[in-house]
């Protein structure tokens, strides 16, 4: 045997073996069916209490038996709307939390990115321990620390009954600043190197370069923080005592405490007002739910 033909009974002169890729037997009619009515009850288990809202809302005499889940059409009107916006004003409610929550989500990406850029780009001295302490808030409750707020915000800077007091307690948002640091984390660092030595400033390369790459993370960080100050209920009670300038939640529940016991149909007075104080979160959540897909920012770098 020549010492070729013993490099070439050797393993390393073999060619090397593909692995094999087990697929899947597709499913049969039974499974897909199957997989379809399991899927179906699951959705209307999750829809049936949007649903009995809405039809509860329109009920002029309220059926809380299960034969109200469908009601006769002449049991239905739209007088409840009209009931609960004579109390308490729904348009101004639905501006005072548009307001509270448009001015706490602009200081939520505002300084969620840049606090997140700094922590995930930049290196300065402490950078470990302001991240630290950035998951340590995430641990403690935010009732703890509303007396000192009101105390700070409504005595000594004189900010009740005033938009900016009720935006200041949530104009930095721990979770934001996460989930920037982790997103700037995955861009390349070629990325950042390349441009300073181009001579770009780091403001100029964080709205042209790194921005554009982490718009997932803007719309999570944004629908993320969108459900805290629109339905947030115990700082607003607070720091608000004029019924013009309290967000929906509150005016929604002080209807229920105090006027509802006199109303024609407290019952569904209370779901309309629900379904206007609902209806935001649910539209926001069907138009930008595939954002909360993350795209890989790898495959929008190469090429």
């Amino acid at each position: 045997m020549t010492i070729a033909d013993e490099r070439a009974s050797t393993p390393e002169a073999s060619p090397a073996r593909t692995p094999r890729v087990v697929k899947k037997p597709p499913l049969t009619r039974a499974q897909t069916t199957l997989r379809g009515v399991v899927l179906a009850i699951g959705a209307l288990a999750f829809l049936f209490p949007f649903y009995y809202m809405v039809i509860g809302s329109l009920q002029t005499k309220p059926d809380p038996t299960v034969a109200g889940a469908f009601p006769h059409p002449s049991n239905l009107t739209v007088e409840n709307y009209a009931a609960i916006d004579s109390r308490i004003g729904l348009l101004s409610g639905l501006l005072n939390s548009g307001i509270f929550t448009v001015g706490v989500l602009a200081c939520t990406l505002v300084f969620g990115v840049l606090v997140g850029y700094a922590l995930a780009v930049l290196q300065w001295r402490g950078r470990g321990v302001t991240f630290a302490l950035a998951l340590l808030v995430q641990v403690v409750p935010f009732q703890l620390l509303i007396i000192p707020l009101y105390v700070l915000i409504a005595r000594n800077y004189g900010l009740s009954d005033n938009y900016l007091g009720m935006i200041l307690p949530f104009a930095i948002n721990s979770t934001a600043v996460i989930i920037f640091r982790q997103y700037f984390l995955q861009l390349p660092k070629e990325l950042f190197e390349a441009a300073r030595i181009d001579g770009t400033g780091e403001f100029r390369l964080l709205w042209n370069i790194a921005l554009p790459l982490v718009r997932p993370a803007l719309v999570t960080a944004l629908l993320l923080t969108f459900i805290g100050p629109w339905n947030e209920f115990l700082w607003p009670f607070l720091i608000t005592k004029e019924a013009s300038m309290q967000p929906l939640a509150v005016s929604l529940a002080n209807y229920i405490s105090n006027v509802a016991a006199t109303a024609a149909n407290p019952f569904g007075a209370t779901l309309a007002g629900a379904v206007v104080l609902a209806a935001p979160v649910v539209l926001l959540f069907i138009v930008f739910q595939r954002y909360f897909i993350s795209t890989d920012v790898g495959s929008s770098v190469k090429g």
